[in-house]
C-alpha cells in the first residue's frame, strides 16, 4: 500500500469499515480520530483531513486551531485492536490554506532533519536503530493529592512477592537485578513477548531479538530492524501500541516510564545510528574501532551537545531517577568500543561496514522518537561539519577509575531542570535547516519546567520517613 489509490483499494477488499487517523503530539503520545471508509478519497491524502488542535498540547490556541491532519499512505495497515476492521494511517500535519507543514509537529520536524541532511551532501539517509526496554507489570496504583501521596506496582515473577499468598507460591521469581535473562519458570512473560513480536512483524516491523532485560518484575526488550530516521520514529510509535494493546489484552500493564523501582535498574532506548550515501554505509573505515574519520567526527558533534540533548532525549524528571552516577547507567560522557559504560559504544559483533554504527546510550524510552532521533543526527551533523574532535576513547570500565580520574569525564545533566538549562544555552545546532524552530524549543522548555516544578514543589512520600519527627 504505496499509493492513496493502492491503500484504499486494499482496505476495502480487506473489508474496512472505519479509518483511524493518527499523528504524535508534542511530548510522543499518539493521538487519534476517526472517520468512515466512505470519507477517505485519493484527494483526503493531498488535502488533509481537518480537526481541532486547540487541546493538544503545546499546540495551536483557540482562535486559531485549525488543522490538517494528511496521511502517509506508507504507514497504512489493519488495526488489529479494532472489533470493527478499522484502516489505519499516520499523519503529518499541515496548516489550513498553505498546507504547510506546522512547526510544532514532532513529524514534520524529523521531515526536515532528513531533508537538511540531504541539503549539506554528506549523506542521504541517517538510520537508526533503537534498542527500547519496558515493564509488564500484573497491577498498577497511584495517586497524588495535595494531603497525600503514592504508587504501586506489582509483577507476579517479582522478587517481593516470594512471600505472597498464592496457593500455592513455587518460589520460582527473579531477584532484583538478576533478570538478564533465566528462562522459564522463573521468565513468565516469554509467549506474551513472542505475541508481540508476531503481531509487530504482521503489521511490517521486522524484529530481531525478545528477551526478559536485568531488573525484576517484568522488564522487558524487544528489538526491531534499523531504518530511516522517519520510518523508525513511525515505527517506535507503532512498537509502543502494539506492546501497551497486547498487555492490556492479557489483563497486564506495560509501562516505558524509566525508572519505576527502587533499587533496580531502569529502562533505556539504547540509539544506534549511522549514516548513509548511494546505498554506502559512511561510518566504516580505518580509524578507531574501524570507524571512518566522519563517524569519529559525529561522535565529536553528539559529545560535544550531549548535555543539551538530554533535554530531548531524556525528558521527564523520572528519566534522571536512571541517570545516576555509580550505577550502571550510562551517565559518562566518553566513547569507547564495546565499553557499555560509556554513553558512545562502538558494537563490535560484526566486521562487516554496514554494520559499522555508533551507539547513544543515556536516551529513554519516555523521549518522543521524531525529536530525540532528529536532535541527535543534528549534533552529529553539526561534529561533520565543524569537524569537531571526539578526544581520546575511554576504553577503561569507568565505574572502577578512581575518584580524581572519573572528575575529568563529563557527565550528564543530574536534572531535567538543568538539562533544560543545558538546552537554553545550547541549541543552535538544532536551528539548522530550520529543523526546529526557537519557538518549538521556548514551548518545550517551558513546558518541561512545568514538569519538573511539579515535582519539585511536592514532599516526597520519603521525607517523611526521613524527616517527621525532626
Amino acid at each position: 500500500m504505496s499509493n492513496p489509490k493502492s491503500v484504499i483499494e486494499t482496505a476495502r477488499k480487506q473489508g474496512a469499515k472505519m479509518v483511524d487517523v493518527k499523528f504524535v503530539d508534542t511530548f510522543g503520545t499518539w493521538q487519534h480520530f476517526t472517520v468512515p471508509m466512505s470519507e477517505l478519497t485519493e484527494a483526503s491524502f493531498a488535502e488533509g483531513l481537518g480537526f481541532d488542535g486547540s487541546s493538544i498540547r503545546g499546540w495551536k490556541s483557540i482562535e486559531a486551531s485549525d488543522m490538517l491532519a494528511m496521511p502517509d499512505p506508507a504507514t497504512a495497515f489493519l488495526d488489529p485492536f479494532c472489533s470493527v476492521p478499522t484502516l489505519s494511517l499516520t499523519c503529518t500535519i499541515a496548516e489550513t490554506g498553505t498546507k504547510e507543514a506546522y512547526t510544532r509537529d514532532p513529524r514534520s520536524i524529523a521531515q526536515r532533519g532528513e531533508t537538511y541532511l540531504l541539503s549539506t551532501g554528506l549523506a542521504d539517509a541517517a538510520v537508526f536503530g533503537p534498542e527500547a526496554e519496558f515493564f509488564i507489570f500484573d497491577n498498577v496504583q497511584f495517586d497524588a493529592k495535595s494531603n497525600g501521596t503514592f504508587y504501586l506496582v506489582d509483577s507476579e515473577e517479582a522478587i517481593w512477592n516470594t512471600g505472597r499468598e498464592e496457593q500455592p507460591n513455587l518460589g520460582y521469581k527473579i531477584r532484583h537485578k538478576e533478570g538478564y535473562f533465566p528462562v522459564a519458570p522463573n521468565d513468565t512473560q516469554q509467549d506474551i513477548r513472542t505475541e508481540m513480536c508476531l503481531v509487530m512483524e504482521q503489521l511490517g516491523i521486522k524484529i530481531e531479538r525478545q528477551h526478559h532485560e536485568v531488573a525484576t518484575g517484568g522488564q522487558a526488550e524487544i528489538d526491531f530492524r534499523f531504518d530511516t530516521l522517519v520510518k523508525t520514529s513511525d515505527n517506535m510509535m507503532l512498537y509502543k501500541y502494539v506492546i501497551k494493546n497486547i498487555a492490556k489484552k492479557h489483563g497486564k500493564t506495560a509501562t516505558f516510564m524509566p525508572k519505576p523501582l527502587y533499587g533496580d535498574n531502569g529502562s533505556g532506548m539504547h540509539t544506534h545510528q549511522s549514516l548513509w550515501k548511494k546505498g554506502k554505509p559512511l561510518f566504516a573505515g580505518k580509524e578507531y574501532a574501524g570507524l571512518s574519520q566522519m563517524a569519529l567526527y559525529y561522535i565529536g558533534g553528539v559529545l560535544k551537545h550531549a548535555k543539551a540533548l538530554c533535554a530531548l532525549c531524556s525528558p521527564t524528571t523520572n528519566s534522571y531517577k536512571r541517570l545516576v552516577p555509580g550505577y550502571e547507567a550510562p551517565v559518562n560522557l566518553a566513547y569507547s568500543a564495546r565499553n557499555r559504560s560509556a554513553a558512545i559504544r562502538i558494537p563490535t559483533f560484526s566486521e562487516s561496514p554496514k554494520a559499522k554504527r555508533i551507539e547513544y546510550r543515556p536516551p529513554d524510552p519516555s523521549a518522543n522518537p521524531y525529536l530525540c532521533y532528529t536532535a541527535l543526527l543534528l549534533a552529529g551533523l553539526d561534529g561533520v561539519l565543524n569537524k569537531i574532535e571526539p578526544g581520546e576513547p575511554m576504553d577503561k570500565n569507568m565505574y572502577e577509575l578512581p575518584p580524581e580520574q572519573l572528575a575529568k569525564v563529563p557527565q550528564v545533566p543530574a536534572s531535567l531542570g538543568e538539562a533544560l538549562d543545558c538546552l537554553e544555552k545550547d541549541h543552535q545546532f538544532l536551528l539548522q535547516g530550520e529543523v526546529f524552530t526557537a519557538d518549538f524549543l521556548e514551548m518545550w522548555v517551558s513546558h518541561k519546567r512545568k514538569e519538573a516544578d511539579a515535582l519539585r514543589l511536592r514532599p516526597h512520600p520519603y521525607e517523611f520517613h526521613l524527616y517527621y519527627d525532626v
